[in-house]
């Protein structure tokens, strides 16, 4: 006879205070480094918590190895002039927005570098696992889970840079998640990159190529190659990026229908990713394949999630902003990016759907939470509807978005007021200025 599981497990904890800074940020991605960065040099204490063994996020724990839409605001110029010195990236000629590929490692070794000149305490390998809210809705002090047990940590103001919007939705503010329609979520990417031994004979299958971007050509004839070879992609553009000589960013994957929130669901899905990229590597170097001897020399730490939860704000960026290029007051961002749909169900294609924007503008009030004082956000968990985040979400975005949320942050920890409550003229002071038409 089986013992009956109980339906609930009851806890006693009382979780030691570790630390009181000015701002806490969680998340450090292209969103949450630029974030404490961006605060630590208005003279706020900072800490800046990651779940990831390495700054970056989805750049480098996730291998993206593209940047799309990189504004040149001050820590956007200062990430590509650190990595110019270290010649790891290559400018998309041509092109009319800053895109680039990069190299990963190098990534990695400069937002170190950055955060360690700006004195941010860096937790890395830790997760915000609980909120406080006090009866004024106000953000008082964050949980964590790490090797080091359960700590809490008090600020003066919070970050929400997770992508995922778990800390917003950990104190209780809404969210949105998926279309308004009917929930769709557009898939994640596990992303990996291989060598091969004749960068010469794949060139013209190659989207990025010595920095040249030829996608529509490129991404067909690569298609051409998997279908002789008889291997099957989840995604429809299968598409190749050079990272540097002879190393190829391999983007061939798609997880339909996986919720961010669901680490079951994540787990299975980073596990079918890597697979996939194994098999199309293993594939790659079939007879006749001019990818022959081509070998996988990295898969990523963490997939890559297109969305996850959509932070309610003081202002929700919409799809008509995007056709009218709306400007704001209070902009902190100027977007160029399409909007770009990922297919979210493979039996009605595997592909994307794009449409044109006018320039618009990002307000602050799309960073700043509606329902919990002492917290913003910065990155793809902002508030907007989900036709504008498919334009918004890309990490070039998410840097000018975090560098503002993080000086807001500093002068609203020491003017003593909320984020709602700072003066637009103190900040307007501080933030780069935005690119003109």
């Amino acid at each position: 006879m089986k013992t009956p599981v109980s339906p609930v497990l009851k806890e006693s904890l009382e979780t030691p205070f570790s630390g009181q800074y000015d701002v806490i940020v969680a998340g450090a991605g292209p969103a949450g480094v630029p974030a404490a960065v961006a605060a630590a040099r208005q003279g706020a204490k900072v800490l800046l918590i990651e779940s990831n063994g390495c700054l970056g996020g989805v750049w480098t724990a996730g291998i993206l190895t593209w940047v799309f839409d990189i504004e040149k605001t001050d820590l956007g110029g200062e990430i590509l002039e650190r990595l110019g010195k270290r010649r790891a990236y290559v400018f998309a000629n041509g092109e009319t927005m800053t895109n680039f590929t990069y190299d990963v490692e190098s990534m990695k070794a400069v937002l170190d570098e950055m955060c360690l000149e700006a004195g941010i305490d860096v937790l890395l390998h830790t997760r915000v696992v609980a909120a406080s809210v006090n009866q004024e809705r106000a953000l008082e002090a964050v949980v964590t889970e790490s090797k080091s047990g359960r700590e809490a940590w008090r600020a003066k103001v919070f970050i929400d840079c997770t992508g995922d919007g778990d800390l917003g939705a950990l104190a209780g503010n809404a969210f949105q998640m998926g279309s308004e329609e009917n929930g769709a979520l557009q898939p994640m990417t596990y992303m990996g990159m291989f060598a091969v031994p004749d960068l010469a004979a794949v060139s013209d299958q190659v989207s990025f190529f010595g920095g040249q971007y030829n996608h529509l050509d490129a991404y067909p004839r690569f298609h051409e190659t998997l279908r002789k070879l008889n291997i099957e992609t989840s995604y429809g553009h299968p598409t190749l990026f050079q990272v540097r000589d002879n190393l190829l960013a391999l983007m061939v994957n798609h997880e339909y229908k996986v919720d961010a929130t669901n680490a079951r669901q994540v787990s299975q899905a980073t596990m079918r990713g890597r697979a996939e990229l194994n098999r199309v590597v293993d594939g790659l170097n079939g007879a006749g394949s001019p990818f022959k001897g081509a070998f996988l020399v990295a898969s990523a730490e963490h997939i890559g999630v297109r969305e996850g939860r959509r932070l309610t704000g003081h202002y929700q960026v919409t799809i008509d902003d995007l056709m009218a290029g709306k400007r704001h007051e209070d902009a902190i961002c100027r977007v160029r990016f399409n909007v770009d749909v990922h297919s979210s169900d493979p039996k009605k294609g595997k592909g994307l759907k794009t449409q044109k924007v006018i320039p618009y503008d990002i307000p602050l009030r799309a960073l700043i939470a509606r329902d919990v004082h002492g917290l913003l956000m910065a990155g793809r968990c902002i508030s907007g509807d989900w036709l504008s985040f498919a334009s918004y979400r890309v990490t070039g975005e998410a840097v000018t978005m975090g560098e503002a949320a993080g000086l807001a942050a500093a002068l609203s920890a020491k003017m003593g007021v909320h984020p709602h409550e700072l003066p637009w003229g103190a900040l307007a002071g501080v933030l780069p200025v935005l690119p003109t038409e």
